[in-house]
This record gives C-alpha cells, structure tokens and sequence, in this order.
C-alpha cells in the first residue's frame, strides 16, 4: 500500500511525499497579473509547512480574460521576474512547484470592448491562437524556474466547457465526438511538450461536470486515457462545483476518489485526487 508520508517520484519531479497542494484561486494578483507581497508571504507558508509539492494558484495564459479579478497571469515576459521570485521562495524550502495554466473564458475585441465568445463560435483560427496562448505561457514558466505546468480542464472555465457536450456543439474537428472535444488539450499538450520539453506537464479535469448533458465519468475516463497515451505526466481529478458542505471524516471525505480509482486503473501515469478530506488514514 502507498503511503502518504513516502517519497514519490512522478515523472521528472521528486516529492518528498505524496501530499500536493492543489490549485486555488487566491484573487490577489494585480490587474496585469503581477505578483503582489502578499502572494509571495502565503506560498512561503506553504512551502515551510512541507508539503510534496506545490501547484500554485490560478494563473491566466490571456491578459484580455476578465472571468474574475485577482488572476496571477503569465501573458507577458514583463512578468517573468516576479514569477521567478516566486519559484526561488519555494524552491528554498526544497519544494517543486507547478503552475496551473488556466483561461477563464475567451473574450474577442469587438468595437473596442471584449466580449465573450463561447466554443460553439470561436472560429478557426481563434481557437489556435488560445492553443498558442498556453504554449507560449509554459515556456515563460519554464523561463520563470516552475518545474511543471498544469492545463486547467475542470471546474466549467474555458477548456472545461470546451470539452464538455453540454457546451461544445461544433461540428468541426474541434467537435461532436469525444476526440476531437479533446482535440485542443492534445494540441496544447503537445505543443508545450515541444516547446519545453523538461517541463512537467499535468492536467485538472472533471470527474464529472454533474450539469444536464455535460461530461460524465465514462467520458472523463476516456479523456484521461486519451491523454495518458499521448504522455501527460499525470492527472489530477476534480469536478465542478468544487466543495461539498457537510463533510465529515470517514463519512462522505474523499468525493472525487471512486472516478479517480477508474482513472487510476485505466491509465499508466500518476493520479492525484482531491475533494473534501478529512482524516489521514482515509488519504
């Protein structure tokens, strides 16, 4: 049996155990997406606390995505210092550090405003240059002394609803079947995967979208061994709506664990699971 306290090594990064700190969404980061001291104070903690390692919080590959404020962001090369000091804190403590790459929504200039627009009308060439986004945001990573990246595909933001048969309705090589649905993380996997190849490369997807005709576990699973035979490094399993009221330990914890054990048994890469624990024995 595993055992959370041990050592572990997934891929090209060593953990000193199995404990990860999972993305959030801290809210914190300036309009342009730079870091504030704050910022800097919260991940000194968590490094110090000694956890395995560590995915930092949000960061949006776009500077014209305006889903929510506070978004850390890695669009510009302005940026890359502060995201180095950022890597240098928690590389202090010994502690290997993802960035989670995410874009909240996709958002087209018309008349001067940006307004977004949802996969069913993107078109083309709209949807490369999101792909190019997220390639050009892990190489700044890698420039920044992050030892991975983590492609946000959960929690209904962009690439989520992209993935999802609830949202995307195209008719094109970006949809219908579950293949091409996943077309676009493929694409961006394999093209960061080029362009920074000693780069960890990890995804957050949705065990479930638990909304009418969204993604289901059968469909997740299939996503997941899409992207296990193209090479992700590993896999973390979420849902949408993230938290669950109520949770007692040895009771209802570890929500997301029974699609993410069929995750685990269908792919060959590592899998990490959150939702709602409360008590070591059941981690």
């Amino acid at each position: 049996m595993k055992k959370i306290f041990e050592s572990v090594i997934l891929n090209n990064i060593a953990l000193k155990n199995r404990l990860i700190r999972s993305a959030t969404w801290e809210g914190i980061a300036n309009i342009d997406g730079s870091i504030t001291d704050e910022t800097y104070e919260i991940y000194e903690e968590l490094a110090k606390g000694g956890v395995g390692a560590i995915i930092t919080g949000f960061t949006s590959v776009a500077l014209h995505d305006y889903y929510f404020g506070g978004m850390m962001r890695l669009c510009d090369d302005s940026l890359i210092p502060q995201y180095k000091r950022l890597t240098d804190i928690i590389h202090a403590e010994r502690i290997p550090v993802i960035t989670q790459l995410a874009l909240g929504a996709y958002y087209r200039e018309i008349k001067g405003r940006f307004m977004q627009v949802e996969p069913d009308d993107m078109t083309s060439d709209e949807i490369k240059f999101v792909i190019k986004h997220f390639i050009y945001a892990a190489i700044r990573a890698e420039k920044a002394g992050f030892d991975g990246v983590q492609i946000h595909a959960a929690h209904f933001f962009f690439l989520s609803r992209f993935i999802s048969p609830a949202v995307n309705h195209r008719t094109d090589e970006y949809g219908g079947s579950t293949e091409n649905r996943s077309r676009i993380l493929l694409d961006i996997m394999n093209g960061i995967r080029k362009a920074v190849p000693k780069l960890h490369i990890t995804i957050k997807i949705n065990s479930s979208d638990f909304t009418y005709g969204g993604l289901e576990a059968s469909e997740s699973i299939a996503i997941c061994k899409l992207l296990d035979q193209n090479g992700i490094d590993s896999i973390e399993v979420s849902g949408n709506g993230t938290s669950v009221g109520g949770i007692k330990a040895h009771v209802n914890e570890g929500y997301f664990v029974p699609v993410a054990a069929e995750i685990a048994k269908s792919v060959s890469c590592p899998v990490i699971v959150v939702g709602g624990f409360r008590s070591l024995d059941v981690m």
